[in-house]
């Protein structure tokens, strides 16, 4: 929890005025469709002042964004970042955490686990979807991932690729998705758990998207586990929502952030554009003070 309330000189009509910073974006080190140099290129190309790669349960893609910036001396404020991805209650909570240290050793202790706990999950969806005469390749779906770490998005664009469905959505809906015919429970933790890996990491924890939860009671629970904020402006968030969350977070002086969940081009499940959504300097300033007071 924030001492200090971080609403001080903060005008909440404003803060989504102008998106200065986009702090959700996904790279293909975990389920994203352009490389973590691709997003960042792309950020400067629309004129952001800074950006956050948050790649679900993974921080191989930060040092690559990094280099990136530094390499080619583009004026780009960098936030390192994750999205952990946590169940509670049979909810699926996502735990975004900002400024963490990616070498931290329990982060990357943890990160490797749920890498090998994907792999095998995945292993298992494909083996059903192939009984159900899908014959897609895992060797396939691990070209399709680029990197280690496997997500379903990639099982789903494998099923694109050889015509058995025609979007992400409908192989959630029919073959993926929870409850359905294919489905393999993935390892889980819960968010207490996400948020203590990102404090011991010197970051920031944010709720992620509370408004996709359908459950107060839930976002009151995580945010009583210690979550220091909340993703309020968010593509999904509707006006109505987005006033209850700024005056929650007004409430229990938490942190505000705000981003477009982007992964990439349209036709996948996330096809929000990189800076359509986000927050202004004054709520990124609001994050830095907290982080800097912790140290």
């Amino acid at each position: 929890m924030v001492n200090q309330s971080p609403w001080a000189d903060i005008d909440s009509k404003k803060c989504h005025s102008q998106v200065n910073y986009d702090l959700h974006i996904h790279t293909t080190a975990s389920d994203g469709v352009l490389t973590p140099e691709q997003v960042v290129y792309r950020a400067y190309e629309l004129n952001l002042t800074g950006l956050a790669v948050t790649d679900h349960d993974t921080v191989d893609g930060l040092a690559w964004a990094q280099d990136y910036i530094h390499d080619n001396q583009l004026p780009l404020d960098f936030i390192p970042g994750i999205e952990m991805n946590t169940e509670l209650e049979g909810y699926e909570i996502h735990i975004l955490g900002y400024f963490i240290d990616p070498k931290q050793e329990k982060l990357c202790c943890q990160l490797e686990q749920i890498k090998w706990a994907r792999l095998e999950r995945a292993e298992r969806m494909v083996k059903k979807l192939r009984g159900m005469g899908m014959m897609i390749d895992m060797t396939r779906v691990q070209e399709i991932a680029i990197e280690e770490l496997i997500a379903r998005p990639h099982i789903a664009r494998a099923l694109i690729e050889k015509g058995y469905i025609s979007c992400e959505r409908e192989a959630f809906d029919r073959f993926i998705g929870k409850g359905r015919p294919a489905y393999v429970p993935r390892y889980k933790f819960e968010p207490q758990t996400a948020i203590e890996l990102i404090r011991d990491a010197g970051g920031a924890s944010v709720l992620a998207h509370p408004g996709l939860l359908h459950n107060d009671r839930i976002v009151e629970m995580v945010i009583e586990m210690g979550a220091q904020g909340l993703e309020v402006y968010y593509p999904e968030h509707s006006p109505g929502l987005i006033s209850k969350y700024l005056e929650l977070c007004r409430r229990k002086n938490l942190l505000v952030t705000g981003g477009s969940d982007y992964h990439g081009t349209a036709g996948i499940s996330h096809c929000y554009e990189l800076g359509t959504w986000g927050v202004n300097c004054e709520l990124v300033n609001q994050l830095k003070r907290h982080i800097n007071r912790k140290k």
